[in-house]
């Protein structure tokens, strides 16, 4: 006996096939709204993270000015212009002014350096080629520079394109800051998508992941970065005070290492530079100030972190150097804030894992 063949209705959809179909369409239309953002994806997340931050102040000085969103927006948004902008204005007039004072005295032949203080020799592992060093520098600068022709050559290229970079991370803070004004005037609306995102991808919990987000974004821009921007301006005005050649440098340098918790490497350097060229009473203050503005965050971050999530240093540290290799400049604030937040968001995933309820 046989069984009767079944026929194929080719006039029915294939259900396996009409959902390939729509999943593909669906990753290849998001590949390309990704493809179509990625340059102004670090310019829009500053921008998100700068407004979840300053979400609390605008909320405070809504209420003042009688619950205005937009001209509580256009406030802060040209306050925080004009906070980014003064100082980079300044210490870009110092820089471009040190660059030209120390090539115009390079080319007279008159831009000497001071010999090394007395000590420098004893100094474990470094002291004796530092030693050295310096003294061929302080007796024959172009000599000593000429020894060094084949690194300088490679390495001038690459400082001009750290220059370019800066400006175009300077433009891109400036930017970022415009779209949080945005983002403030529209705060509700904002809100209402982020709580519909944060339900739509975490369900029940997504109030509660919602509040984690926000809280570990405003821990670690007011105790890290916050603290490193205090600790830069406040080391940048020593640097304008003390005279410092190139200060404007200095300062980024210090903002750079600030925000990778190793801000001490850069107060050394200039500390025993202003030594070596100033008299020891000066150089005396400028020390006392450079440990007061290193010291300066063993009670700003507890103060400011305490008021968020904690997050351990170290994931701040990755954060910021890989966010730094991967978008330049800015990655190195945004890559330490999204890392902060994975990490938060991963802690409490593994907290509501099956086997951690069981337990509990």
């Amino acid at each position: 006996m046989t069984l009767p063949k079944l026929a194929y209705d080719r006039t029915q959809p294939n259900p396996a096939l009409e959902i390939s179909i729509h999943i593909g369409l669906a990753i290849l239309l998001a590949t390309a709204c990704l493809l179509i953002l990625r340059p102004f994806i670090p310019l829009l997340t500053w921008g998100i993270i700068i407004a979840v931050a300053a979400y609390p102040g605008f909320q405070k000085l809504k209420l003042a000015l009688g619950g205005r969103g937009v001209v509580t927006a256009i406030l802060i948004t040209v306050l925080l212009l004009a906070l980014q902008t003064v100082p980079v204005v300044l210490l870009a007039g110092t820089l471009v002014e040190g660059i030209q004072t120390l090539a115009a005295d390079f080319k007279e032949g008159t831009l000497t350096i001071p010999p090394p203080p007395a000590g420098v020799e004893t100094w474990p592992i470094i002291g004796a080629p530092l030693n050295s060093l310096w003294s061929r520098a302080s007796r024959d600068l172009s000599e000593a520079l000429r020894g060094f022709a084949p690194q300088v050559k490679a390495v001038v290229p690459g400082l001009l394109s750290v220059t370019g970079g800066v400006g175009l991370t300077v433009l891109q803070f400036a930017l970022s800051l415009v779209v949080s004004g945005v983002l403030l005037a529209n705060a509700e609306a904002a809100y209402e998508v982020t709580r519909s995102l944060c339900r739509r991808v975490f369900g029940d919990k997504g109030l509660e992941f919602q509040q984690l987000i926000a809280a570990t974004i405003r821990s670690v821009t007011s105790g890290i970065l916050g603290v490193a921007l205090i600790q830069s301006v406040l080391a940048g005005v020593g640097f304008l005070v003390a005279g410092l050649p190139g200060a404007g440098l200095w300062a980024v340098m210090f903002l750079i290492a600030a925000v990778l918790q190793v801000s001490v490497l850069v107060l050394i350097p200039a500390v025993i530079y202003m030594f070596a060229i100033s008299s020891t009473t000066k150089a005396v203050i400028f020390l006392i100030w450079c440990l007061a503005v290193g010291l300066m965050d063993n009670f700003l971050k507890p103060l400011l972190l305490g008021r968020g999530v904690a997050v351990p240093m170290a994931v701040v540290f990755l954060g910021a150097i890989g966010g730094f290799v991967a978008l330049g400049l800015i990655g190195l604030f945004v890559g330490a804030i999204v890392l902060s937040v994975g990490y938060k968001l991963f802690l409490v995933w593994l907290d509501q894992s099956p086997t951690a309820t069981e337990e509990t």
